[in-house]
């Protein structure tokens, strides 16, 4: 269900030019810099690609072939370089690392690919880079003005005198999706998400951009021990999906962990949303969940959505209401992605869920400057000892988010753990009242006022 609605997503995205997703066989990669070679392959400079973002430089996200999958230790035989781009481990055989030998590797591996790849093909771009590739010492370079800012980023080549990147030359192109067309599995099965015949991928690509996860991705799916396998398949062919839903969801899911619009944290889940097709609530549901800085149109509409749903109406910018909504949570978990909590529904019932939520939460604040509809962040981080977000109990939070998204009861454990948590620190604020009044209001079906009634005569209240 997962991998099926972000294959859809993809599809979705795939269709609109202006989405900046990326068409199958690329990927948008952290680049650097550019080596600018002429025809002869002789390097006449590394042109700096990267952006100022304050103090710091970040690098560009240029559009390249897909990254490959690696893991362990290079070896000439295996290791597995990009298409025209990579680290200068593999482009130039300088990593920075300390381990001097596997730069040698990945060096003559990247060469031998490209030999095995552009050899014979007849194109100024491809030829210089042939001509560079040839006679490149990775020795010499320390006899670049900024090596020490190149090694160990991402580069990419291009010819001196173009605009243009040699990976996006046409013949480039061709080689590209000629070798992925050449390279799919021989593996044929029904895929788990198409439902079609299709060679099915041996491993899936990864995922970057979850909290705590690894910088450099973590999968879904993956069998790395033969206690997981069955039927004598190995590797991925154990849930048998094509290669190319795997590129769809894959390429869907890192598109939205990059896009800050599309997500939010909830405790140590990253979680990602979107609509079945193209909705306004895509762009505000992050802000509702977890408010934060924000202009003034949009601040603007999250009250407006918040007033109608709170009131039962749905807002009129929310015509199609039996849309479907999906929400992906997603927590580290070793060298794997741990599914946190997964939710699908209709924005009709999103709505009536959230202005549940939000009106057993109203309660008359202690000051004006406290948000009247608080967000899930500052609700958890109530129950937190010393008010840390990683004191968050990740269960907890992951029950809490289901429990709003679903309107069903909320976990018990949160009751208990804001007034241990009062118990300790003897702080009772307009966060920790409203919640004690949401759970008592929905698990115990109890009526509590939004102000103190001091006519009341139960025991308890008073």
């Amino acid at each position: 269900m997962i991998l099926q609605a972000l294959n859809s997503y993809y599809q979705r995205l795939s269709s609109d030019k202006d989405s900046g997703i990326a068409p199958y066989g690329y990927s948008y990669q952290p680049i650097s810099f550019a080596l600018i070679i002429d025809i002869k392959g002789k390097l006449i400079q590394a042109y700096d690609l990267r952006e100022s973002t304050g103090k710091k430089m970040r690098p560009c996200e240029l559009l390249v072939p897909v990254e490959e999958t690696r893991s362990g230790k290079p070896k000439l035989e295996t290791a597995k370089p990009n298409f025209l781009w990579d680290n200068t481990g593999y482009v130039l055989g300088a990593s920075g690392k300390e381990k001097s030998e596997n730069d040698h590797v990945t060096f003559q591996a990247f060469k031998r690919y490209h030999f095995s790849l552009c050899e014979g093909i007849t194109d100024d771009g491809l030829d210089a880079v042939m001509n560079f590739l040839r006679r490149w010492d990775p020795s010499k370079i320390s006899e670049k003005n900024n090596y020490k800012e190149i090694i160990g980023s991402n580069v990419v080549f291009r010819l001196d005198g173009e605009n243009r990147y040699i990976h996006e030359r046409p013949k480039a192109r061709k080689i590209w999706l000629d070798r992925l067309k050449k390279t799919k599995s021989e593996y044929v099965a029904h895929c788990l998400v198409s439902g079609e015949s299709s060679s099915i991928a041996r491993i899936h690509r990864k995922i970057k951009g979850v909290n705590g996860a690894k910088t450099l991705g973590a999968a879904i799916v993956g069998f790395n021990d033969d206690a997981y396998c069955s039927y004598g398949k190995e590797q991925s062919y154990n849930a048998p999906i094509s290669e190319k839903c795997v590129f769809n969801y894959t390429t869907a899911l890192n598109y939205l962990l990059k896009n800050q619009k599309r997500k939010i944290q909830v405790g140590d889940a990253t979680s990602v949303f979107w609509t079945e097709r193209d909705s306004p609530l895509e762009n505000i549901f992050g802000e509702i969940m977890d408010p934060g800085e924000t202009n003034e149109s949009e601040a603007r509409r999250v009250e407006n959505y918040l007033r109608a749903v709170k009131a039962g109406k749905c807002p009129g910018e929310l015509k199609d209401d039996l849309m479907k909504f999906f929400i992906l949570g997603l927590a580290p978990n070793e060298a794997r992605l741990a599914i946190r909590f997964w939710y699908s529904n209709t924005i009709e019932a999103l709505n009536r869920n959230i202005g549940n939520h939000f009106n057993a939460l109203s309660i008359l604040k202690e000051y004006d400057n406290q948000k009247d509809n608080p967000g899930i962040w500052q609700l958890l981080i109530e129950t937190a000892v010393l008010r840390k977000s990683e004191n968050i109990n990740p269960l907890l939070s992951g029950a809490f988010m289901r429990s709003i998204l679903t309107g069903g009861r909320y976990p018990v454990s949160i009751l208990s753990a804001v007034i241990g948590r009062i118990h300790a620190d003897h702080d009772i604020n307009y966060y920790r009242a409203a919640l004690i009044k949401a759970v008592l209001i929905r698990n115990f079906g109890r009526e509590v006022p939004m102000a103190l009634n001091e006519e009341s005569t139960n025991v308890a209240y008073r």
